[in-house]
Order: structure tokens, then sequence, then C-alpha cells
């Protein structure tokens, strides 16, 4: 079989993109949800779930859009991956659904909305949990023989896994508080400004502790960040976070309303980068490069042709839905 190898790296980028957008839209509306214990008036918890009430169905188009694509570019990968993951995507995918559900259903009822609003927030801490166990779950390795999935039901369950899904817990609640403190005004956005100091701080101490495990779970992880002279390559890459750090403590300090939320999605997308600096090009790490794992060359031109019609109509409409309902949201006034 001949495969081109610059169009595998290019449909593995599309789909990195992909999931990288689903991971910072839907993640501010699931880590706004994880703060509704911190907001416990009525009045607040309305604000709060009208200010992503707009987009947060369409966010979750690029979690379909990157799944099926994986599926259709690399399907060994899929093959090898889904029955590791079952679990956690299993569990991701029920509180998905659970968030969903409440955020319809909330509104109908009053004498049981305190139900409703359980749901949105542990449909919300499942959902996110189970991305990051599944994130940790690849990271750490998975048991290959010969094309298939060798390991055990319980193996996405160990410490690091559980770390990962902490950090993807509190960093997801870092962006919430950050999208409050851009959407709302008054009370509500002075709560969510302290809230976001220790949120980030904990996201920051999260992601230190999985940068230092990660590096010893393969040999390839270690090499590609101290080899020596790619380390002059990616050291720009951790530095970069301890820059945006500081500068997005300063935003906070001085209430600069817009920055902290810009500051955090490009945290996030550093942190993205990193993973693929320990991953590339490897899709199932230590077993599997994407090379490997493509699908025929002519495949992978018809998926190619079809992302890049995709990609752009899904943007447009996107931007649009995010420009028309730009600006704050208060209890009476809506958007203004």
């Amino acid at each position: 079989m001949t495969l081109i190898p610059d169009l595998a790296s290019i449909l593995a980028f599309v789909i990195a993109f992909a999931i990288f957008l689903y991971v910072v839209m839907d993640g501010f509306d699931l880590g706004v949800a994880l703060l509704f214990p911190f907001f416990p008036k009525p009045q607040d918890r309305d604000v709060i779930m009208n200010t992503v009430a707009p987009v947060w169905d369409g966010n979750e188009t690029w979690l379909v859009l990157g799944g099926g694509a994986v599926f259709a570019a690399f399907p060994l990968a899929y093959a090898v991956l889904m029955p590791a993951l079952y679990a956690p995507i299993i569990a991701m995918l029920l509180g998905l659904v659970f968030r969903g559900v409440a955020f319809e259903f909330r509104w109908r009822t009053k004498r049981g909305q305190f139900l409703w609003d359980i749901a949105f927030t542990g449909g919300s801490l499942v959902a996110a949990l189970g991305q990051g166990i599944a994130l940790g779950t690849v990271l750490q390795g998975i048991t290959v023989e010969g094309r298939a999935y060798a390991g055990g039901w319980w193996d996405w369950l160990t410490p690091f896994t559980m770390l990962t899904g902490a950090a993807v817990v509190v960093g997801y609640a870092a962006l919430g508080a950050t999208w409050l403190i851009l959407k709302t005004t008054g009370d509500l956005r002075d709560r969510a400004y302290a809230l976001a100091p220790g949120l980030v701080i904990a996201t920051l101490g999260a992601i230190a502790l999985v940068s230092a495990v990660t590096p010893f779970l393969e040999g390839a992880y270690w090499q590609n960040w101290f080899a020596w002279p790619r380390i002059l390559l990616v050291a720009p890459v951790p530095l970069a976070v301890v820059g945006v750090a500081i500068l997005l403590f300063r935003m906070l300090a001085a209430r600069r309303d817009g920055w902290p939320f810009v500051l955090m999605l490009t945290l996030f997308g550093l942190c993205f980068v990193g993973l693929g600096v320990s991953i590339f090009p490897f899709i199932v790490p230590g077993a599997i490069t994407i090379y490997q794992a493509a699908a025929p060359e002519i495949s992978q031109r018809f998926i190619l042709v079809g992302v890049s019609i995709l990609i752009p109509i899904i943007l447009a409409y996107t931007a649009y839905a995010y420009w028309v309902f730009r600006g704050k949201i208060d209890t009476d006034a809506g958007y203004h």
C-alpha cells in the first residue's frame, strides 16, 4: 500500500485542530456548569446558562467532526483506541447527554429545577473527567498485539489518568470563570473574578504535574523533549506557558474583562502544542504511527476534500453565532 506521509500529517493536523476547537469551545460551557455550586442564587444560574445558551450545542459539532475523521482517516488507530477507551468515552457521552437534557428541562419546572441543576453540574463533571481520563489513558500507553488492543477493561484506571482527569476538570473550571468575566456584569462578574485566580493556580499546578510525569511514561516522550538539539526547538513552549500565566494574573488583577479568557485559550493551545510534541508522529503512543494507521491514499484524498469544504462552513456559522451573541448579558437586559 502506497501512502503519502504528507497527506497523513495534514489529516492528523486537521483532526488535532478539530479536537482542540472542541476542547476550548465545549470546555468553557462545561466549565460554567462546574461553577454552579459557587453561584447558589437561581437568577445567577439563569444568567450563567444564558451566556452559553446560543452556542453550547454548536460547540459539540467539533467533537463529531474529530471523532468521525479519526474513524475515516486512521481506522487502525480507531479500532485499537476505542476498546481501551470504552469506559471513559461512554461516561463522557452519558455526561454530555445529562448536561444537554438538563439544559433544556431546567427551564420547564420550578419545583424540580434543583434536580436539573445537579444533573447539569454532575453531567458536566463526568464529561470533563471522562475526557481527561481518556487523554491520560492514551498518554500512558495502550497494550497492542498485532493490530488489536490487548489490554484489560480497567487499564484506563491509574493514578496518572486520575491526575489528567482532575487537570481537565480544573482547567475547564478556570476557562469557565474567565468566560463569565467576559460575558457578565455586576456581582456575578465580581464573583467570577474572585474564583478565577485560585482556579488558574490549580490549573497551572495540574499542568506542571502532568508535564513532570509525562516524559517518564514513554522513552519517545523523553527524546522528543530533551534530546539535543531538539530541546532548543521545544523549550519555547514551557517558557511561553510561564509568560502567558504571568500576563493572565496581571489581566485578572487589572480587571480587564476580555483578556483573561483569551489568555486561558492561549494556555490551552500551548498545552495542546506540548501534547503534540510528546506524541507526534504516533497516534497510539509507542505502538502505531499516523502513517501506519492511515487509510489508503484514495480515502485520504477523499477525506481531505470533504474536510476542506466542511471546516470553513462550520467555522463560518460558528463565528456568525458568536458575533450575533457578542457582548455581555444580565438578568434584565439580555445581551447589550
